[in-house]
């Protein structure tokens, strides 16, 4: 049996589309939601030191947790969002590019208010935007939890006790 020249393109093209249309069914499908990695959760940390300043030494953790738990409250196109905004701040050259020359963890509280200040007023909307989601979210990590009330002397008002766990 010869094959001629356009059968032998034809079955190749066949087989390449075959083959990509079987890669694409056996890939694996992300969950949906936000699934924090090691990466995320000192990302958070880093900028909660930006944003935030000098916190008690077990506030980190617990912000990193609040704010975790404040995103997986969010609906899930924006979990994805978010998903894909710490995945490109954690990459060097975006990072880079964006204003902060050390990684999140190395990086100074200082340094971080720095780049984070920059975005606050870029006049880029998508920086000024990413600002503000990620502000908004740190600030409720660390707001909502009961234990950061002590230290900025809040006092629940009465009408509210017994509403919230505490």
């Amino acid at each position: 049996m010869t094959i001629n020249r356009r059968q032998f393109i034809r079955t190749g093209l066949l087989g390449a589309v075959a083959l990509g249309v079987a890669a694409r069914l056996a890939a694996p499908h992300p969950a949906p939601g936000f699934a924090a990695s090691a990466a995320d959760r000192q990302l958070i940390a880093a900028l909660g030191r930006g944003m935030l300043g000098s916190l008690p030494a077990t506030a980190p953790i617990s912000l990193v947790d609040n704010t975790l738990a404040a995103i997986a409250g969010l609906p899930l196109a924006s979990q994805a969002e978010l998903r894909q905004l710490f995945d490109l701040l954690q990459q060097p050259l975006a990072r880079m590019a964006l204003g902060l020359r050390p990684a999140w963890p190395d990086a100074s509280a200082e340094q971080v208010r720095a780049t984070l200040d920059g975005w606050r007023y870029s006049r880029l909307t998508l920086l000024r935007s990413a600002y503000q989601g990620l502000h908004g979210l740190l600030y409720a990590g660390w707001y909502g939890d009961t234990a950061s009330w002590a230290g900025m002397s809040y006092q629940l008002p009465a009408s509210m006790k017994g509403l919230l766990n505490e």
